[in-house]
């Protein structure tokens, strides 16, 4: 397969555009030294603003073009397509220390509506994108919030149809569980292909990332409305924990590819200067609050995780069991960020608390037949820590909490009533929204895993795509859509469950299939 050009680049925009959504139309005036080639995202939304951003990269893949000189990057903002009623502007450094990326932190905007952003740089206009502003606190808590998670989007094995799903969808925000990108090539009939080896270093990060980014599709998912990201492992290592991986076990040689791979992400995501890393560390977990309808605890399972038990340093996909997996010191948020969970479930709630995190929670006895065996890289590795969590979430639904956990990694679609006992009452509900193309487990495993853990209430892993949740004062639904056929860009996109939860009686409800 040739390498992307910029003459395929343009037709890649053109082909998008001729589908006619206005979020698909991103590439189609690009000009031979357009810096826009990546297009322009938003994020992190709060009643008064949000994070704009884009990077100047003319030619993406190729380290992006644009030499040592920082460049003036303007930008506006306005309450119309048209920018008749521009509300905000001004102007930003794009530095090669970043890629020549900027992350504009926009305040003084009004809560709760819709606002339309560009940039202006070397002569060259930005596509138009659309964000919105969260709800205020004062805001009536019976307005309903429409919000689509999703994670794990291989790019060889798939096309992004469910991106260009997605951003069709009425939707207040996406939340986005990690795996963006892929650092290695794995599985079966690739439709397109990574450009280079495995990256260990910043250079080839940010070619990944921007390899990532000239998907028209995905351009439009983030053009057309403000995300919330976390990372996985793949963004670094596959199986990482801490300061560890499989493929690179001594901490300072691993380290020093963390730091790179940290920074290639800010460099990439819609988020503030306060989620810049330091070297190797970054805080990227917080509270984000949407009126009194919802807050998201956005986590971080992978920066502070204990090392993975039971598998002296091998890759943790064997399916083991020993004691060291059940010690109470075993953490997979980390200490800190442990008790800033434990501090948030313990506030006053909104109507409905959404813990955001990379991975299934639910227990998932995996072995065939009578004898246990566990995912050492999952909730199951962290046994004590998964039980202080559902502890919190048990007291949380006392105080009058009504809370989800919405999950990636495991590339397939899963509904789970969360319990502390296995014949316990349900304190929460858990969902997994698939992948947008990553390869899935097979229909006998999934089947083994149904039969086994009597919780996991759904499941399937032959589909590709993502999760709509809408909440308001009555209950949530949630929606599991499924493409086709990922190996078409063209592929149709439709519901394949619907679930609902009903405020204060935690439980999956599935409605149809």
């Amino acid at each position: 397969m040739p390498t992307l050009s910029r003459r395929r680049l343009l037709r890649i925009g053109l082909a998008a555009a001729s589908l006619g959504h206005p979020f698909l139309r991103l590439n189609a005036q690009q000009t031979p030294r357009d810096p826009f080639t990546l297009g322009v995202a938003s994020g992190v939304p709060r009643p008064d603003g949000m994070v704009l951003w884009t990077r100047l990269a003319p030619e993406p893949l190729q380290g992006g073009g644009m030499g040592e000189a920082p460049v003036e990057v303007r930008w506006e903002v306005a309450e119309d397509e048209g920018f008749r009623r521009i509300v905000s502007k001004g102007s930003a450094t794009a530095a090669a220390e970043l890629a020549h990326s900027v992350h504009v932190e926009v305040q003084g905007l009004r809560p709760g509506r819709p606002y339309w952003y560009r940039f202006t740089a070397a002569g060259a206009h930005s596509p138009i994108g659309r964000t919105r502003t969260a709800p205020a606190d004062t805001d009536d808590a019976s307005q309903p919030l429409r919000f689509a998670f999703a994670s794990c989007q291989q790019y060889e094995q798939g096309y992004y149809a469910a991106y260009r799903d997605m951003a069709a969808q009425p939707l207040d925000l996406v939340v986005h569980l990690g795996d963006y990108i892929y650092e290695s090539s794995w599985g079966s009939r690739h439709v397109r292909r990574h450009e280079g080896g495995i990256p260990t270093q910043l250079a080839g990060f940010r070619d990944r990332y921007a390899l990532y980014k000239t998907d028209p599709h995905l351009q439009a998912a983030h053009a057309a409305f403000p995300w919330l990201v976390t990372w996985d492992d793949h963004e670094v290592a596959n199986d990482y924990a801490n300061d560890v991986s499989p493929r690179t076990i001594d901490p300072a040689q691993f380290l020093a590819i963390r730091a790179a791979a940290y920074q290639a992400w800010y460099e990439h995501m819609p988020v503030p200067a306060s989620m810049r890393p330091r070297g190797p560390d970054a805080t990227i977990y917080g509270r984000h609050r949407f009126g009194r309808m919802l807050d998201v605890l956005l986590t971080d399972g992978r920066q502070y995780r204990s090392h993975h038990a039971c598998l002296a340093g091998r890759s943790a996909l064997p399916l083991a069991d020993c004691p060291a997996r059940l010690a109470p010191e075993r953490s997979f948020f980390g200490a800190a960020q442990e008790a800033w969970l434990a501090r948030e479930l313990a506030a006053p709630p909104a109507r409905w608390t959404v813990i955001a995190q990379p991975t299934l929670l639910a227990e998932a006895d995996r072995k065939r037949g009578p004898e246990h065996g566990y995912w050492m890289d999952g909730w199951d590795g962290y046994a004590a820590a998964r039980a202080r969590l559902l502890d919190g979430l048990a007291a949380h639904k006392a105080r009058g909490g009504n809370a989800l956990v919405v999950s990636g990694d495991v590339h397939a679609f899963w509904a789970a009533d969360l319990r502390r006992e296995p014949q316990g009452p349900a304190i929460a509900t858990e969902f997994v929204g698939g992948a947008i193309t990553s390869e899935g487990p097979s229909a006998a495993n999934v089947a083994n895993m149904l039969a086994k853990n009597e919780h996991l209430r759904y499941g399937r892993g032959d589909k590709r795509g993502y999760a709509l949740v809408t909440l308001d004062a009555r209950g949530c639904e949630v929606e599991f859509r499924a493409v086709e056929d990922e190996k078409n860009a063209d592929s149709a996109v439709a519901p394949m469950a619907r679930f609902s939860v009903a405020q204060g009686a935690p439980g999956v409800h599935l409605e149809t299939t």
